[in-house]
């Protein structure tokens, strides 16, 4: 069996790379976190490879983790 978990594994450090050139468009600030991007990339690809290929399944983590992304920031915007 695959260890999807694996940071050479080809196919976490291909959701990895693209999920990364998203990130280009909205950058998360990394700073004092215990984590490096490399690390979180690597980790969150290595969750979503070992999930059940279902497109609706797919489709509804896309729209939580959207609507997490969302929430966070209005709540950023209304700090300044």
């Amino acid at each position: 069996m695959t260890d999807m978990f694996d940071p050479t594994n080809p196919q976490v450090a291909l959701l990895a790379e693209l999920a990364k050139e998203c990130d280009n468009n909205d950058p998360i600030d990394w700073s004092g976190l215990n984590i490096t991007q490399e690390q979180a990339f690597h980790l969150m690809a290595g969750h979503v490879a070992e999930m059940e290929d279902n497109v609706l399944t797919l489709k509804a983590v896309c729209v939580k983790l959207m609507v997490e992304n969302f929430a966070l920031n209005l709540k950023l915007m209304g700090t300044k």
